[in-house]
């Protein structure tokens, strides 16, 4: 065989293999998910009705958390592109627009101080000369 046509087999085997264990990996999750929350139901029953509402958010966050990493391993096998968080992007743009105005409003008023300190400084130390007046 061609060292081309070796090369474009060894990818398909290789996208095939990722393919496969991303597949695993996703079952496993799945699984996994189903389990910690069977066991999180299971121990809830046997305690307290607090208990039992402490272990129905567990199952919560673990479901979602399982359908979250289903739909992201699915989408990646589907060979879409993950998502970009607008919202915290968003977010983290508005603190640093906000620690900015914070640093630049400090340093102003520091500047300021400073410049006040010097012309009192300035006021304090000055030596006044008062001319004699002619006597002719």
């Amino acid at each position: 065989m061609q060292p081309e046509v070796q090369t474009m087999f060894s990818r398909k085997n290789q996208a095939e293999k990722t393919a496969e264990e991303a597949w695993e990996h996703l079952q496993g999750a799945w699984s996994t998910a189903g389990d910690s929350a069977g066991r999180a139901a299971g121990r809830a029953g046997r305690k307290s009705r607090k208990l039992a509402g402490q272990a129905g958010d567990r199952v919560t966050y673990v479901t979602d958390e399982a359908w979250a990493r289903a739909n992201a391993a699915a989408s990646a096998l589907a060979g879409r592109r993950a998502r970009r968080p607008w919202g915290l992007i968003v977010a983290v743009g508005l603190v640093g627009i906000a620690a900015g105005w914070v640093a630049a409003s400090t340093a102003r008023a520091a500047l300021e101080r400073q410049a006040e300190n010097e012309e009192i400084e300035l006021a304090e130390t000055a030596v006044v000369v008062t001319p004699v007046p002619d006597e002719r």
